[in-house]
C-alpha cells in the first residue's frame, strides 16, 4: 500500500485528527497574519520571516509552510486592508456639485491614507524587490485617480495643469510627505490637504 493510501485510509478512519489539523492549520495562518500587520504597525516596517515567526509564537518553517514566499504574506495582508477600506472608497457619492465631491474625497483620503500609512510605508520599502508589491502600487496609483477624475466635469478635465495638481495633492505620496516628513498629525495633515484643495479648485473656472 502506497503512503497516499494509507493517509487517505487513515483520514476516512479518525475524520476528527484531520479536522483538528485543519483547524490548527488556520489558526497559524490567522497568527502569521496578525503578527505581521502587528509589528508593522508598531514600527517594523521591513519585519524578516524570522521576526514574523517570533511575534506569532510559531516556527520558521511554519511560516514558510502558509507562504511560500515573502510576497505570498504581503497578498494576504493586502486583501486584508482592501477589505477595511473598500467600503469608505467604493461608496457612492451624493448628487451634488462636483467641487463638492471633491472635498468629500479629501475627507476619504485621509481616512483611507491614515488607515493604510503603515502598510503603505512598509510595502514602499520592499516594492523595488517583489513583482507583487510592485503590481499593486501601480494599480492603487491609477485606482485612486481615476476615482477622482470620475468626479470632475469635462470643462475641468480640459485643464490638464490644475487637474495635475489635483491629482498630486490628493495622492498617497503627498499625505507621506505630510505625516511622514513634515510629521504633522492626522489632523493637521489633513486640513494642510484641504487647504491645497481649496486653492486649486479657487484656480479652475466655472464648470457644469
Amino acid at each position: 500500500m502506497t503512503k497516499a493510501a494509507s493517509k487517505s485510509i487513515a483520514a476516512q478512519a479518525d475524520p476528527a485528527r484531520v479536522d483538528g489539523r485543519r483547524e490548527r492549520g488556520r489558526s497559524s495562518h490567522k497568527r502569521i497574519v496578525e503578527a505581521m500587520m502587528e509589528l508593522i504597525v508598531g514600527g517594523d516596517l521591513a519585519p524578516s520571516a524570522a521576526r514574523v515567526a517570533e511575534e506569532a509564537g510559531i516556527g520558521l518553517r511554519t511560516v514558510f509552510r502558509h507562504f511560500d514566499d515573502m510576497d505570498a504574506l504581503y497578498a494576504e495582508i493586502t486583501a486584508t486592508i482592501t477589505q477595511r477600506v473598500m467600503p469608505i472608497v467604493a461608496a457612492p457619492y451624493p448628487a451634488q456639485n462636483w467641487r463638492a465631491n471633491v472635498r468629500d474625497m479629501v475627507h476619504r483620503r485621509v481616512r483611507v491614507f491614515e488607515t493604510t500609512l503603515p502598510f503603505r510605508l512598509a510595502a514602499n520599502i520592499k516594492r523595488y524587490q517583489s513583482p507583487f508589491l510592485m503590481g499593486q502600487y501601480s494599480k492603487v496609483v491609477l485606482l485612486e485617480r481615476e476615482l477622482l477624475l470620475r468626479l470632475l466635469p469635462a470643462p475641468v478635465l480640459s485643464d490638464r495643469i490644475n487637474v495635475e495638481a489635483l491629482c498630486a495633492v490628493l495622492s498617497f505620496q503627498s499625505w507621506r510627505t505630510l505625516r511622514h516628513d513634515q510629521g504633522l498629525s492626522a489632523e493637521d495633515a489633513g486640513k494642510v490637504t484641504m487647504h491645497m484643495v481649496e486653492a486649486l479648485l479657487t484656480t479652475i473656472g466655472d464648470a457644469a
